[in-house]
């Protein structure tokens, strides 16, 4: 073997060992400091902006109070983002150029648009968490890589209806009571029908829904249907501004049913467009209100107010977008606990580690294990008192 072949051995030798050490080719540890990509789509203008804007931010100043305090054990996380507007090909379009740029993993948003990307999540390995809570993204065949932080629809109406058989008996009523579900006319909103119909029917409970048309400006037909069917709760399962329109209808008309909201219509919004006629909804909230304070707002509400603002300005969906990111960087972190490089494949196996992760008290313990990605099944109800949501229960859950 000549001087000269050894060398370039020697050399390739030293290269590829400088290689590995840095991470390269895919096999490694990640560098010492370096940022981690993540990719996130906001609706901030389209026609769930209203929601979308304080969730993106919450998710938004995670990230900045992360990396002002270290980031994850040196890293900081470089988000990137952009505004997807409600648009499902928007929405696999960025998704494509963040993974080809980098991204590890991913926060989206509606279930149009999680359901759209979950065989290409899958595909590419990319673990995704959203602000869709629809139950099919909790089978792991066909959404191996989405994890859901917030209590499933189907969950919250389970919950709304075991709370309502709790009420009926407590005010000294017999039998079961009737229960209307009202929602979205979209695949978000039929979301949890089949699963909240089996379960009340099963309880002995007589169920209908109806759709919430789009474009009305007036529920009318909607609220006789169900004075018709005598409804005793109506679960509301749609976006706060249409809900305002059927507390206030609902109110004009002197329909007395107890109206329950599950969580995209159960916020401050709704409380600010109802006025009046929202005192004494109940909300199933996965996600505790500002006005019912726990510790896991602190951090959250020291950030605000370093900015000169507050929680409770910044909304409910600030808390559920900051906490949502905190989850997903809590699998980032311990990969990189464990010495691995941070890619999609070892978040997703760090994540499903996780165990009765503690939110402070904002959601019910999160869980993740190979066999469910669906994070807790318990959420607490609360209800409008003096303009404010307030906590009339401990965690419910949907399980037996």
């Amino acid at each position: 073997m000549s001087r000269t072949f050894k060398t370039l051995v020697f050399t390739l030798l030293i290269a590829s060992m400088l290689l590995a050490a840095c991470g390269g080719g895919g096999g490694g540890e990640t560098d010492a400091n370096a940022p981690i990509k993540v990719g996130a789509i906001f609706d901030l203008t389209g026609p769930t902006g209203d929601v979308g804007t304080p969730y993106g931010e919450g998710i938004k100043g995670y990230v900045e109070w992360l990396n002002a305090n270290g980031g994850v054990e040196g890293h900081p996380i470089e988000l990137i983002s952009a505004d997807y507007a409600y648009k499902v090909d928007q929405a696999e379009q960025l998704y494509t150029q963040y993974v080809s740029e980098g991204a590890v993993a991913f926060m989206g948003w509606g279930t149009g648009d999680t359901e759209a990307l979950r065989t290409r999540i899958a595909e590419d390995k990319i673990p995704f968490m959203s602000a869709s809570y629809s139950a099919a993204l909790t089978n792991l065949e066909e959404a191996p890589y989405n994890f859901l932080i917030g209590t499933t629809y189907s969950d919250q109406a389970i919950i709304a209806i075991r709370w309502a058989m709790d009420d009926w008996a407590a005010k000294g009523n017999e039998g079961m009571p009737n229960i209307a579900l009202i929602h979205h006319d979209s695949p978000f909103g039929q979301s949890p029908v089949a699963d909240a119909q089996a379960f009340a029917e099963a309880n002995g409970m007589a169920f209908m829904s109806l759709p919430m048309p789009k474009g009305v400006t007036d529920y009318t037909a909607e609220l006789a249907q169900m004075e018709t069917f005598g409804a005793d709760y109506v679960i509301v399962h749609t976006v706060s501004s249409p809900a305002a329109v059927l507390l206030k209808d609902a109110r004009n008309q002197g329909f007395d049913a107890q109206f329950i909201m599950l969580n995209w219509c159960a916020d401050e919004i709704l409380i600010n467009l109802a006025g009046e006629a929202a005192e004494g909804v109940v909300g199933a909230i996965p996600f505790a209100p500002p006005t019912s304070p726990v510790p896991g707002h602190e951090d959250a509400a020291a950030f605000l107010a370093s900015q000169g603002k507050t929680l409770e300005e910044a909304s409910l969906h600030y808390t559920q977008g900051w906490w949502t990111m905190a989850v997903m960087t809590e699998g980032i972190r311990r990969v990189i606990q464990e010495g691995k490089e941070v890619n999609g494949e070892n978040i997703r196996a760090a994540l499903e580690t996780i165990e009765n992760f503690d939110t402070g008290g904002v959601t019910s313990p999160i869980t993740f294990s190979p066999e469910s990605h669906r994070g807790n099944t318990a959420l607490k109800l609360y209800q409008v008192q003096d303009g404010k949501w307030v906590a009339i229960s401990d965690f419910i859950s949907a399980e037996p």
